[in-house]
């Protein structure tokens, strides 16, 4: 049921892959992901029995999904790599869904067995919430690993350096099969961040560089300070730029008229 869904969901946006490759996932399987330290705060709650049944154990669940994550953003563990040291992920009985904090290689990340809770619903559907809790699990270690933009502020002091890392993390996600057929957005602009970014990433990878993602990662380490569109035209050639580009995807996926 669960492969079912990811196809479903890829074939809708048209990508061409949803999910690493088997080669690239094992050059990621010896990687020290950090160590990873699992806590059930919500013990008790249906959301946290829901878990439990759905994902046997949390704490390889989440390196196989680091792992997939680190193949999605990088070429290999040589590359210049953000460091995590320790991973605690949490389950808690609050609102919200979930949200990643912490720094210095200490990431923290809490999941809320409201949430899952709601996405199981009425019907009792296990393959919906394995298959959201992957996709916010993506998202949120993607805010682990990822590089971050240099020069221009940070996340909470400038809207570009917020829609890149917003953008990338559900890039990543959308990349790996992480939303459902229905889930990308109509219109706005990249500086939306999140799904409205990252489906547009992704279109770039599949339509400009197969390599898009991995080198608009590591553009935040050559362009200096980073935009938008310094780093495609460090990727894709100084005859690009962002606007353009948007609206050649918006054009493509039936947004807008040419």
């Amino acid at each position: 049921m669960k492969k079912t869904i990811f196809a479903a969901a890829c074939l809708a946006v048209g990508l061409v892959s949803c999910n690493p490759t088997a080669d690239r996932l094992a050059v990621w399987k010896d990687y020290d992901v950090g160590a990873i330290e699992f806590e059930d705060k919500a013990v008790g709650t249906r959301g946290s029995e829901i878990y439990h049944e759905i994902i046997a154990d949390p704490e390889a669940y989440i390196a196989e999904q680091a792992r997939t994550v680190l193949s999605t953003l990088y070429d290999s563990p040589e590359d210049s790599i953000a460091t995590v040291k320790k991973l605690r992920y949490t389950l808690e009985d609050t609102d919200g869904i979930s949200a990643k904090g912490g720094g210095n290689g200490h990431v923290n990340i809490f999941y809320s067995t409201r949430h899952v809770e709601k996405s199981f619903g009425s019907g009792g559907d296990v393959d919906k919430v394995l298959f959201e809790t992957r996709g916010v699990l993506l998202h949120e270690l993607t805010h682990a690993y990822q590089l971050e933009p240099q020069g221009i502020g940070t996340y909470g002091t400038n809207r570009v350096f917020w829609a890149f890392i917003e953008g990338m993390a559900d890039a990543v996600r959308v990349a790996n099969g992480g939303f459902g057929p229905d889930a990308r957005p109509k219109g706005g602009n990249y500086m939306d961040g999140y799904r409205t970014a990252g489906y547009f990433f992704v279109w770039l990878r599949d339509n400009k560089d197969p390599d898009f993602l991995r080198k608009f990662n590591r553009s935040t380490l050559e362009v200096i300070p980073w935009s938008f569109d310094g780093a495609v035209k460090r990727i894709l050639g100084e005859e690009y730029d962002i606007d353009s580009l948007w609206r050649e995807y918006q054009i493509a996926v039936g947004d807008i008229e040419a």
